[in-house]
């Protein structure tokens, strides 16, 4: 049996009373136990860093790793240690922030706050549910909002981040720093705990809306603003290069460039905040999203 199917087996018998659920922005009975006990996937704090040439030494050109940069000075999180982790607690060039990483959605998101953070084992919609250590709220990653708890319906701030390969990373940011294996924990980070997950259509978990547009697991790139949601197939973004749309009264660009996808507003050169992620994760939080769909040759 897969790594990946583990939760099933033992997510019914962890009690969801580590919470207060009072007040909530969303169903009791939708919050589901993951499998861990809350901490039972440490989240990282203070975590030790490693120049990009320490870092060559163990991390290959092909790894895949979440990207921030704050004022000029760049930061490398491989995935092969989020997956284990899914929350780091870090600040770079003076600034506090948080990098989060769902396994089960493929969804890599940083967020701007001096909070720090910790994974619940719960889940809303396959997605992991942080909790903040001051007043253990729950907070949603992909609603980007508290959901449960005190501090219920405050916002995050989203921080861009990029979703890249290491190789790719390093030749664009060749002073990146880089999350540390030194983690303190024993984890076998050569090993992926998802092996096997990206390629099975069937999800672990249950979700409220899905979408038969694309397959469940393909990988998209998605905006919202104002409400309005839009999403773009990497592959179609990989093949085509380029794509220039006017949506949302907004004339934008996509590139594939550095094995990354970027999406800036072509008037201001803005980068917008976007999220790359699992077909079926964005869709079940935007069921009114749109889709990109290439002209056929």
């Amino acid at each position: 049996m897969h790594d990946y199917r583990l939760p099933l087996l033992f997510g019914m018998f962890i009690a969801l009373s580590a919470f207060s659920f009072t007040p909530s922005l969303i169903p009791r009975n939708e919050i589901l136990s993951g499998g861990p006990p809350k901490d039972g996937i440490p989240a990282l704090t203070r975590p030790k860093i490693e120049s990009a040439s320490q870092a060559s030494h163990w991390l290959q050109d092909s790894d895949d790793i979440l990207g921030v940069v704050i004022n000029h000075h760049a930061r490398a999180y491989p995935l092969h240690i989020l997956n284990w982790h899914e929350i780091v607690n870090d600040s770079l060039a003076g600034k506090a922030f948080v990098v989060t990483y769902c396994p089960l959605c493929g969804s890599g998101m940083a967020f701007d706050s001096s909070d720090t953070f910790g994974v619940s084992g719960l889940l809303y919609q396959s997605d992991v549910l942080l909790y903040d250590h001051k007043t253990e709220t729950l907070w949603s990653q992909l609603m980007m909002r508290a959901v449960a708890g005190p501090r219920t319906g405050e916002k995050l701030t989203t921080m861009p981040v990029t979703h890249s390969t290491w190789r790719a990373w390093r030749n664009s940011h060749p002073g990146s720093t880089v999350l540390s294996r030194h983690t303190g924990y024993r984890r076998d980070y050569n090993r992926d705990p998802y092996a096997g997950y990206a390629q099975d259509p069937s999800l672990i978990f249950p979700v409220r809306y899905r979408d038969g547009r694309l397959h469940p697991k393909t990988w998209v790139i998605g905006v919202e603003i104002n409400g309005v949601a839009r999403a773009w197939n990497i592959n179609d973004i990989r093949k085509l290069g380029e794509i220039h749309e006017t949506w949302n009264d907004r004339k934008i660009v996509i590139r594939y460039q550095n094995e990354a996808v970027n999406i800036r507003n072509q008037t201001s050169g803005e980068t917008l905040n976007s999220v790359v992620l699992y077909w079926f994760a964005w869709v079940t939080f935007h069921p009114q999203s749109t889709l990109f769909k290439p002209a056929p040759d």
